[in-house]
């Protein structure tokens, strides 16, 4: 069937697009690629928006690099993300033919965005800041500024008070990992709430320390991996510098004032469906009383949902020999705290799978609320 396409566009001019065209001569076979981060080869991230679709008429969109991605391994199995309101996303039939990857929308709207995952805004974010500082009972600790100038705010939950247990909680180091944010709104909407006992426990005896997204450049420019230097901020933290990776520096230098007993770094796995944690066994000075403490955060935490296990996630490092760039490695040695580094799926939890979201911005919510209750069921613990 011969479609007219003169009204058909693709789009990504917008805060976290990410698409290059290639070629829309045909309107139900767009031919795409993603873009690179910017002054670093990583992608893996895409975000864009269709107009002018053709209700009933199945589309086809052809990512014609994906192949050559940082994780091309990742797409087995994936499924792409849609919305037709920049909202409610859900997950379209996708194929991943070895050297490109194509997902198709049977078309009930004239227009609508795909993307990697569920993506979160510099908007929302800056509305999650808001709902953070005036029905959170948070306060707004510091303010660090990426490499183009954005906000990095630190907020505390809590007094300060001499002997309160610090806890830490960073976000989205990894600009494209998205349900990292989806996780940091959870904690912020749980923090709401007043009548709440397991919250009111923690509280008593721990401050929490919040950094909803720590690459806010990265972010908006669409990138995987990267802050606007070309920076991987997780591989920074043995040589962050004020001119490629002020975010890291900025959280360390506030660490440092603060303390840290707890720190917990949130991000998204492109190849592993399960959520899951990596510890801090290959660290020089890890101990006995650590191993202890990862024991009983992974042991509770799996016992309170089925969106966390156990059995699935990274080869342990071998004593002495983990790499101390990453921020759970070197936070973890030099505080000598529990350092744990969590990863969610970019595709979906094989043990509680969903088949119209696949992992989602409501489920990292959701996994936020549960570590809560397990940081504070050991809060007592840390030290």
């Amino acid at each position: 069937m011969t479609v007219a396409h003169r009204s058909f566009d693709i789009t990504a001019n917008f805060d976290s697009g990410n698409i290059e065209v290639l070629d829309l001569s045909n309107p139900l076979q767009a031919l795409l690629a993603i873009k690179p981060d910017t002054r670093s080869q990583h992608f893996q991230w895409f975000h864009f928006k269709a107009s002018g679709l053709h209700v009933g008429q199945e589309h086809w969109f052809r990512l014609n690099n994906a192949s050559k991605s940082s994780y091309n391994k990742a797409w087995d199995g994936y499924q792409a993300v849609a919305s037709y309101d920049h909202v409610n996303w859900f997950r379209v039939p996708t194929i991943f033919e070895g050297d490109c990857l194509r997902f198709s929308l049977e078309a009930t709207e004239t227009h609508a965005w795909f993307a990697y995952f569920e993506p979160y805004s510099r908007g929302r974010h800056d509305w999650l800041i808001e709902q953070a500082l005036s029905k959170a009972g948070t306060e707004l600790l510091a303010t660090g500024k990426s490499v183009e100038g954005r906000d990095i705010q630190l907020l505390r939950k809590g007094s300060g008070a001499e002997g309160q247990r610090k806890v830490w909680i960073i976000a989205q180091q990894h600009p494209g990992e998205h349900m990292a944010e989806w996780f940091m709104e959870g904690v912020i909407e749980r923090l709401q709430q007043h009548n709440d006992p397991e919250l009111n426990k923690l509280l008593a005896s721990a401050d929490l320390y919040l950094v909803p997204n720590m690459n806010p450049d990265g972010a908006f420019h669409g990138h995987l991996r990267t802050n606007a230097m070309g920076k991987d901020l997780n591989r920074a933290w043995q040589s962050a510098s004020q001119d490629t990776s002020p975010e890291v520096l900025f959280v360390q230098q506030q660490m440092e004032k603060y303390g840290v007993d707890l720190f917990l770094d949130i991000h998204g796995d492109e190849e592993i469906p399960y959520v899951f944690t990596a510890g801090c066994e290959g660290n020089p000075g890890y101990t006995p009383r650590i191993a202890k403490l990862e024991e009983h955060f992974r042991s509770h935490l799996k016992h309170l949902t089925r969106d966390f296990q156990t059995t699935h996630g990274y080869t342990h490092d071998l004593p002495g020999k983990a790499n101390m760039t990453l921020a759970c490695n070197s936070v973890g040695q030099k505080f000598d705290c529990l350092s744990l580094t969590l990863e969610m799926p970019f595709k979906d939890n094989n043990d509680a799978p969903n088949a119209l979201t696949g992992w989602s911005g409501k489920r990292s919510m959701q996994l936020a609320k549960d570590v809560l209750s397990t940081v504070a069921e050991m809060a007592g613990t840390l030290r």
